[in-house]
């Protein structure tokens, strides 16, 4: 996987992310186990980049991501 840097700071990140808005939030229920799945088949992967927000309900996204 390649990566890249975070904006101006070291961090090295995939430059390849994961969206995981639909994950605990909006009119889509998912299953909580299927994400968790998804979550640990794209670390596997070489993903290191997941974009989530606060806005995603009381931290549910958060609490999933890790």
């Amino acid at each position: 996987m390649k990566t890249r840097k975070l904006g101006n700071s070291n961090l090295e990140v995939s430059a390849l992310g994961l969206g995981c808005m639909r994950m605990s939030f909006g009119d889509t229920p998912t299953d909580k186990q299927e994400m968790i799945d998804l979550l640990h088949q794209s670390v596997e992967r070489g993903i290191t980049f997941f974009d989530t927000a606060e806005v995603y309900g009381p931290f549910t996204n958060e609490l999933l991501v890790g």
